[in-house]
């Protein structure tokens, strides 16, 4: 398999991308953008407001920072009305069922879900009894998922549309397969363990694991079984405030390398715009440069290997889901 050189992934990062979230394929439509307080989830759900869509749901864990996002939203679009602020706290697994029955139980619709929300730690800390990082990047994107999945498999029949389900995975995962290696059998306890944790390489390696769980999820749940979209997009390398949780000297490294090639973050958010309206052929697929780049995942993860990996650690996940909410994984699987 071609890996991707230095030169075609700069190139790729200066690349002019478009914008394909019109008002011809969003208007009249519900979407909710995780993490959209800030970063690329708030210049996704503003371009959502601006294309004229009928409700785009700011899902943020501090409810004072999504109403400042509302208000330069509304500000921006001069669109009022449209955006609303709900809370959701990936690091609790009882937020995220509260977050899903609300959704349920008051949105018409899910046309799309962008599970942009994630944190990059270089501490180890437990939530909900797992390390922090593999809570929120892994076990409480998928229970979101899969407790959403019912109402969007509903809107595809009522509607006769395509729902979006698009997790903000990353390039980087392709890079830490050492780091993997060592944690991917018995994959929850070694996260779970400080001396089996490289915090420095986590946030990397929970974009891995997204990679390997969302690829054999969307062979569960295919199109023809759902009417949902299940994609992989890859924002690229951003201007955002995401390493800031992690040491000054990496920290350092990154701001450096953002400051040469970074995307703007309204530039990286097109790409989320992308996979959120990108055609069946996305479904299970890494999407990045708003194209779909199978080309660019390595063997080891789409091939006979990374499948039976894949399948693996969905399983271990499955089992962590189901403990936290039995019988959810019935309801779609």
């Amino acid at each position: 398999m071609k890996m991707v050189s230095v030169w075609e992934f700069v190139s790729e990062q200066w690349q002019k991308l478009p914008v394909l979230a019109t008002t011809e394929t969003c208007a009249g439509k519900t979407y909710i953008v995780t993490g959209s307080n800030t970063g690329l989830g708030l210049e996704a759900a503003k371009h959502l407001v601006r294309v004229r869509a009928n409700k785009v749901i700011i899902a943020v864990r501090n409810l004072k920072a999504g109403e400042a996002a509302k208000a330069e939203i509304e500000s921006a679009t001069n669109n009022r009305g449209v955006a609303e602020v709900w809370h959701l706290d990936l690091a609790s697994f009882e937020s995220v069922k509260e977050f899903a029955k609300r959704a349920i139980e008051k949105l018409d619709r899910i046309d799309g879900l962008i599970k942009n929300a994630s944190v990059a730690l270089d501490k180890f800390a437990l939530a909900e009894g797992y390390e922090s990082t593999a809570t929120i990047n892994i076990l409480s994107t998928f229970l979101l998922a899969i407790l959403l999945l019912p109402k969007m498999t509903e809107t595809a029949k009522r509607f006769n549309i395509q729902p979006h389900l698009t997790i903000a995975t990353s390039e980087a995962g392709f890079a830490v397969k050492e780091a993997f290696d060592s944690v991917k059998d018995n994959l929850m306890t070694k996260l779970n363990d400080p001396r089996t944790s490289d915090m420095r390489q986590r946030y990397p390696v929970t974009k891995l694991i997204q990679q390997f769980a969302g690829r054999h999820l969307a062979t569960l749940l295919p199109v023809s079984k759902t009417g949902v979209v299940l994609n992989l997009v890859n924002p690229g390398l951003c201007r955002t405030a995401l390493s800031r949780h992690v040491g000054f000297f990496l920290r350092l490294q990154i701001v450096i390398a953002i400051f040469l090639i970074g995307r703007t973050v309204e530039m990286g958010s097109r790409t989320l715009l992308h996979a959120v309206v990108a055609g069946e052929e996305s479904h299970g697929c890494y999407v990045s440069a708003c194209e779909v780049k199978e080309d660019q995942v390595p063997s080891w993860v789409k091939g006979e290997e990374g499948r039976k990996q894949g399948k693996l650690i969905w399983g271990e996940i499955a089992r962590v889901l189901e403990t936290v909410n039995p019988g959810c994984l019935s309801k779609v699987l």
